[in-house]
């Protein structure tokens, strides 16, 4: 819608609480570390978290909350026009989305400080 996306995640099987997730520059998940998924999306070149004084990355999302059974959603607003965002998560290596240990404190560059990557899948057009 106009000048933003709606992007919609739902998780389950995972420890409750918190969690930092985050869109990563690479559509690939290989395990066990999900290093592959290479760092977080950033297409305007601006620092990490929403606490950033020039705003955040396109990458950075809000803590995912996990409730006690498991199971945890959250639904995030990406920046940029409907074209723009298809360009940027659909290029030609595509995008991931990693799942972190802890929660993200929303101001450590470049990664928000939030621990292992536990959870990766790549994400798709259609």
């Amino acid at each position: 819608m106009g000048d933003s996306v709606t992007l919609a995640i739902g998780v389950t099987g995972v420890a409750p609480g918190p969690h930092g997730i985050h869109l990563h520059t690479t559509g690939q998940c290989n395990g066990p570390d999900f290093t592959t998924a290479g760092g977080h999306l950033n297409p305007l070149g601006k620092r990490h978290g929403s606490l950033a004084p020039d705003g955040k990355h396109e990458g950075d999302l809000p803590n995912l909350v996990v409730q006690p059974g498991g199971s945890g959603a959250l639904t995030a607003e990406l920046q940029g026009t409907p074209e723009q965002v298809q360009e940027w998560l659909f290029d030609r290596d595509g995008t991931a989305i990693v799942l972190h240990a802890d929660a993200d404190d929303y101001r450590t560059d470049p990664s928000g400080n939030s621990g292992a990557r536990i959870a990766c899948g790549v994400l798709t057009s259609g």
